[in-house]
Parts: structure tokens; sequence; C-alpha cells
């Protein structure tokens, strides 16, 4: 039988066919792909010529293109839209890959000839991107051991195949547990302070699983509304402390070993590669450079934004306190008192401002910021197969109709999608034989859906999540780069939430919300008294938020920044001890954070979570200087475009950075935005 995950797609702008594929194409195709490419790589290694720039460095980067685009197809489907089969799969998958890439890295004579073009990199006259490529090419495998002995290299082909698989197993448990819990309410007085769009959903939800009353589950859309409004104290206890525990249950879905394993591996691993530590073996290659770095940035900020969190804590206790009589603020106190003080303070509510944010009138505003700042066209496609029926897809030019990207949105939460929000790709964009091959980007949210009755409107934060995503997606859509893993978002990572979290600003700004937050029944635009709230309660409890953020950056530094994790026999203890500095509620034994940080232990962010905070220093620095011109000013935007969001990781970001700027951010701009000086 063929297969169309090996055939070229005969398909419009050459997407992927997703309804042709079927799961049991993947292991066969996986498998096919995985050979091909080490024919291509056979085919470098034993040709007769001598190695250069072209033959070696370049044919490797346009190696395994088959195997990278079914990979792609395969891991975003096992986020956005998974079952059993494909979990089974990618179990099977990821040692076979993590192999294929310990034998791309560890093969000697493929090396030979890569080190033979590094050690004479300085006669060759390459272009900077090309530059570039030769480092990271040479990098990828001075740093995952091919300068290693013959035993140690089967070492660390062991460990890298077990961490495959204990970091799938962590997000299955992680999803599993999701999806496992549900909260039933059947008396309707258990609902008071709900929104009725909130009590709504819950009906549905509850009608589609053919259950009586009003079901609430882990899902964002169904968990957040109920923490921030539920009066009923004891039921957000309930609902925040299972939220708490996912894999921290002493069952089959117990994530505690998992972590003290991976971590432990990642220790050996860096020690194996000659580094003291994960951290120091991973920001080597990012701006912080090492882990001294790290924690003194993220100590400096705790300086900063302690006192400011203690006295916004202690407000919000008085609150509570004076409100309801509570003695002791707790975790489930914190979101729901939060907005009550809120909502005094600023009279504003978020359920007020929802009307004035229907999701399509909210993406329609991304896209008039990015035409405006961009000259991009998004215009929705009916041609191109889609993964599920919810699923949105776009076809993105410029303002001379050259075609840009292939632009799918997929923005409401269902069993098979892990819960969140993240950009990802399906095709990168580069140039090979003359040919300007174009990305093919998504972006994956998790909204409330349409009810009956309403349709997706969304909470203020949800707009910035939206703005935050595609912030990430234009830095993929306007890629201009020759090779493809230094395309897009292929940065840093401490530089890769730059475009993401400067979009967000715009969210904030009169003009912006002027063009797409109109009420969804009478049009009205939303009122500017709301904005100027809107902009006023931005630095509302953000000495807390700062201080949550830190808290997070710090727990990845100590599980990969310290001492082997060998002797840590508590997870809970281990993470109290991270916390102890940064911690103003108090702990809920039956709940632990690590067991559920998937940015850390399934997604990329290991010894990067400070990134987050990091990046707000480029952000606000970079939009203060859109503010100094105006917030749709052209000049600034193509200054931002060409060196920023085209250059994906051809040049030092701090390089790219100063390009657009002028200079090095200055960390005040973030400081000031934040009200904290």
């Amino acid at each position: 039988m063929e297969n169309i995950l090996l055939k070229n797609y005969q398909t419009p702008y050459n997407t992927a066919p997703f309804s042709k594929i079927s799961n049991n194409d993947f292991l066969r195709a996986f498998k096919k792909a995985i050979e091909n490419a080490k024919i291509e790589i056979d085919a470098i290694v034993n040709t007769s010529e001598q190695p250069t720039f072209e033959n070696t460095i370049e044919a490797l980067e346009f190696s395994g293109e088959q195997l990278d685009r079914i990979s792609s197809i395969f891991f975003n489907l096992n986020s956005a839209e998974t079952n059993e089969i494909i979990q089974k799969i990618a179990q099977e998958v990821s040692p076979l890959l993590s192999e294929f890439g310990n034998d791309i890295t560890l093969n000697e004579a493929l090396f030979k000839r890569i080190k033979s073009v590094y050690d004479s990199k300085d006669t060759l006259n390459l272009t900077t991107e090309q530059q570039t490529l030769l480092d990271k090419k040479y990098k990828s495998f001075s740093r995952n051991g091919a300068n290693l002995p013959e035993d140690k290299k089967e070492k660390l082909r062991e460990i890298d195949k077990k961490l495959s698989q204990l970091t799938l197993k962590f997000g299955e448990n992680v999803l599993a547990e999701t999806n496992k819990f549900e909260m039933l309410i059947t008396d309707e007085a258990d609902l008071s302070g709900l929104p009725e769009g909130a009590i709504e959903a819950a009906k549905q939800l509850a009608e589609s699983k053919e259950k009586g009353g009003w079901l609430f589950t882990l899902d964002y859309p169904s968990y957040i509304p109920f923490v921030t409004y539920a009066n009923h104290r004891e039921l957000r206890k309930k609902i925040t402390i299972a939220a708490g525990k996912k894999g921290f249950h002493n069952d089959e879905l117990d994530n505690q070993n998992i972590v003290l394993q991976i971590t432990t591996l990642r220790h050996e691993r860096a020690n194996l590669l000659g580094y003291k530590t994960h951290a120091h073996f991973v920001l080597e290659e990012r701006m912080a450079k090492t882990p001294e770095k790290v924690k003194s940035f993220l100590n400096e900020l705790l300086v900063k934004a302690k006192p400011a969190a203690e006295r916004e804590f202690k407000n919000l206790q008085d609150f509570a306190k004076e409100s309801d009589g509570i003695q002791h603020l707790e975790k489930w106190d914190g979101t729901y008192y939060s907005e009550k003080l809120k909502q005094k303070l600023f009279s504003l509510d978020d359920e007020k401002l929802k009307p004035y944010f229907k999701l399509e009138n909210v993406i329609n505003g991304a896209f008039t910021v990015a035409n405006k700042l961009f000259n991009l066209r998004f215009e929705k496609i009916q041609t191109i197969d889609k993964y599920h029926e919810d699923v949105l897809t776009y076809k993105v030019t410029n303002s001379n109709g050259e075609f840009i990207a292939i632009f799918y949105a997929d923005f409401f939460p269902r069993k098979g999608k892990r819960n969140g929000a993240w950009m990802t790709s399906y095709k990168p964009q580069y140039m090979k034989n003359g040919q300007q091959e174009r990305p093919h980007i998504s972006i994956v949210c998790n909204f409330t859906k349409p009810t009956k009755s309403k349709p997706s409107l969304l909470t203020f934060n949800e707009v910035t999540t939206l703005f935050h995503e595609f912030g990430h997606a234009l830095h993929g859509m306007l890629a201009n780069t020759t090779y493809p893993s230094l395309s897009g978002t292929s940065v840093y990572w401490d530089f890769v939430e730059l475009p993401s979290q400067v979009m967000e600003n715009w969210c904030y700004e009169k003009e912006a919300l002027e063009l797409f937050a109109t009420h969804y029944e009478t049009g009205e635009v939303i009122p500017m008294d709301l904005v100027e709230k809107i902009k006023e309660s931005a630095t509302f409890l953000q000495g807390m938020q700062t201080l949550r953020q830190i808290s997070f950056g710090l727990l990845d530094m100590s599980w990969h920044g310290g001492e082997s994790p060998v002797a840590i026999k508590s997870v809970k203890e281990f993470e109290n001890n991270a916390f102890a500095g940064t911690q103003l509620y108090p702990d809920v034994p039956e709940n632990c954070m690590s067991t559920s940080f998937s940015h850390i232990f399934q997604g990329g962010y290991s010894s990067g979570y400070y990134s987050y905070k990091w990046a707000e220093v480029l952000d606000a620095d970079a939009f203060e200087y859109f503010k100094e011109s105006g917030i749709f000013n052209k000049e600034v935007a193509t200054k931002f475009k060409d060196n920023v969001l085209s250059q994906g990781g051809t040049e030092d970001p701090m390089v790219l950075y100063k390009r657009f700027r002028g200079q090095e951010p200055k960390p005040e701009a973030l400081l000031k935005r934040a009200g904290l000086i």
C-alpha cells in the first residue's frame, strides 16, 4: 500500500494532507524516512571529494527533509489532536528518533568532515548566515558527544533514549490527569458568583456527557472562571487542589519518580559531555551564557519585586478579611479575591469586558495590527486540509500580493489536546536551489467555546494570550533566511519570547483596541474609560505576578543548575526549598508543581524558564521605542521586521537587537511598566 506521508503531497501550497493520513501510516513512514535520511548522510560521508561548505555543511542541513516533515505533522498532532494510538506510536518512535539523532552526532567520519570545514573557516569567505550555520553544526556535534570515546558515546545513546521516553510519559500523565478530573455540581446554589457564560458552558459539557447538572474540569476555560468567580470556597478549594496535584498521587499517573529520573539523566548527560550541570550545558547556547548570570538576574528582580509583592499580598489578605472574614488567605482564594479587589479599585470586571472581545473580532484585530505594521493580509481559505473541524486556515500575502505563509489557528479545548497555548510550524521557511519555500505556521489555544446563546467571548487575559502566540507566528511567517535550522523561531531560547511578548503591548493601547474591541451585540467600540482602566490595572498585583514567575525560574534552576539530583528523596521537599524565598501563600501539602511543570519536563524550557522575564526586559525596551514614534510607526516596524522577525537565528541575538534598537536593552523600561519603580 502507498503511504501518503512518503509521497510528494499533491496539495495546495504543499500543505499537510491531514484527511488522507491514517494513524497506521506513521510508524512505517518514520522507519522509511529514517532509512532515507541515513542514505543521505552516507552520501555525504562517502564522497571522495574534499570536504567543502557546500558538500558537507549545506548537504547535512538539507538532509532528512522528509523525516522532519513527518515529525512535525506527527508531534503537532500528538499535542493538539492525540489519542491512545498516537501516544503509543510516540513512545515507539521517540527512541528511534533519538537513536537516529545520535547516529548522526556520533558519526566519526561525518564529524571529521565537518571539523575539516570548521578548521578552515577563516579562508572560506562565508556570509554571516553561513558562518552561523557552520558554527552551529560544529557545536551540535561537539556539544553532543562527537569528541567522546566509544564507551561514553554508548552511554550517551542510552541516556538520550531513556530521556525521550520519560519526557513523553511525563506529558501523557499530565494530559490524562487533566482529562480524568470532573467536578459535577447538581445544586444550582453552588454556582453562585459564576458568570452566565461559564454556567452555560458547564451545562453544555454535562449534557455532552449525558449527565444532569453542571460539569467543571481542569481545562482552562472551565477551571479559570470557577476559581475566579465561584463564591463557594470549599468547591474552589477542591478544584484548585485537583489542579495542583496532577502527577502527585502515588498511582500509575504519578510523575515524581519520572521527575527524579529526568533530572538525574540530564545531570549525568551534562557531566558526560564535560559540563558541571545541565544548566551549564544549556546556557552556553543562550544569551544569558551561565547559570550564575541567570541566578543573579532572577535574584536582582527578586530584590525589586519582593517588597511590592509582600505589600500587595497583605492588601489582598486585609481585603479578604474585611469582605468575608477570611482569617488565612489560601491558594484557592487568591484569584477570587484578586478579581474582587480589581473590580473595587478599578470598577473593572473581566465579565464586563468579555462582550467587547468576541474571538472573531480579536483575530481580525491581530490581523489588522499585522497589516498596519508589516503590510500582511490574511485571507480565510477552505481549500486546504485540516486535522480538526475547529481549525481555521488562512493564506497570508503581503501588499504586493506575494505569498508569505499558510496560517492555521486552533482555538478550543477538546479531549485530545493539551492545555495551554503554543505556536508551532508544519513546514519551515528556507531557500533551496534558488527556490523560496514559504512556511506553514500554526497557533493552538484553549479558549471558551461558543455556546447555544453566545459566541466565543474572551477574557482580557485570553486576548493577550492570542496576541502573544500571534507574535510567535509572525516570527515564523516573516522568516527570510536561507537555512531551515536558522529560520523563524529557531533562535536562542531567551530571545524567542521577544516577538511574542512585544505583541501583547498593543492590547493595552487605545489606538489598537479601537480597531477590534467592539460589543458583539451592539457593535459599540469599547468605551475609553474601560480602556483607561485596562491600562491602569495593567500593574495591578504586578509584584506578586513577577514573584510567581521568578519562583518558577528559580525552581527550574534548582532542578537543573545544582548538585546531582541522585540524592534527592522527596520531590515535594526539594521544591519547597526552591520556593522558600518567594512563597506568599501557605503550602498545600497535597500539591506539587514539579510533577506537572510541563514547560521544563516535557517542553523545551529546562534551564530556560527565566527566558520569560529576560525577554520581558527586551520587549518593554522595544515597545518603548515604538511608543516614542507612534505604535503603528512604519519605520520602526520595518526595522523590527528586517532586523528581528525576518532574521531568525542567523546572527547573535544581541547584535540583531542593537541593530533594531540602536542600543542594548535597559531593564528600567520593564520595572517602570510593571510599576516596580
